[in-house]
């Protein structure tokens, strides 16, 4: 099993941190989207998309997109609730990180700290958008120590990815008590250090 992916992209350090919490042996191939290697023929024949993370199985299929892989990984695991409403609660903390939460997020990391672009150039409405996810957030876990309740899921680690490293993007986590604190216990149960 290898997974393409980038160090610097929540995306794909999600999927790392899956297989590293279920014990999922894999080779990581450090694959720099910045670079331009995943528009790359060879790497478009692994995914036309020319996107990571990547997962390319023993047999030779492949599987894109982060939460897509990070649900083959954990098929049968405790990471995905048994209880049919908390895993339906989980698939839409999915299905709202990569709609609400990492496009504002996400975009404002990687353009402010990767690509060092003026604060001035960015869409103002990203830190809007974001702070709005962040907001939702909070509000959420003032329900229980996790995005579902009590149960420590996908969710946890999708959103904990750009969450943990939201100052990068010019986020301001001092007003989120909750999400900070909830930050570190997802941090604990992973075995991350905490966030630079």
């Amino acid at each position: 099993m290898k997974v393409y992916g980038s160090s610097r992209s929540g995306n794909c350090l999600k999927v790392k941190w899956v297989a590293d919490a279920l014990g999922i042996v894999f080779e990581w191939i450090e694959t720099d989207s910045f670079s331009g290697v995943t528009r790359t023929p060879e790497f478009l024949a692994i995914n036309p998309a020319g996107q990571v993370p990547a997962l390319v199985l023993g047999d030779g299929w492949v599987l894109a997109q982060s939460n897509a892989i990070m649900l083959y990984l954990a098929e049968g695991s405790p990471l995905i609730p048994s209880d049919g409403y908390d895993r339906a609660k989980m698939f839409e903390w999915l299905f709202w990180e990569q709609y609400s939460h990492e496009p504002a997020i996400a975009v404002r990391i990687a353009r402010l700290f990767y690509l060092k672009t003026p604060e001035e150039e960015l869409d103002p409405a990203l830190l809007k958008k974001g702070h709005a996810a962040l907001a939702r957030m909070e509000q959420q876990l003032q329900q229980g120590a996790y995005l579902v309740g009590r149960v420590f899921s996908l969710a946890d680690i999708a959103l904990v990815a750009y969450t943990r490293v939201a100052h990068r993007g010019g986020f301001d986590l001092a007003a989120y008590p909750l999400v900070r604190a909830w930050i570190a216990r997802v941090e604990s149960r992973l075995g991350l250090p905490a966030a630079e």
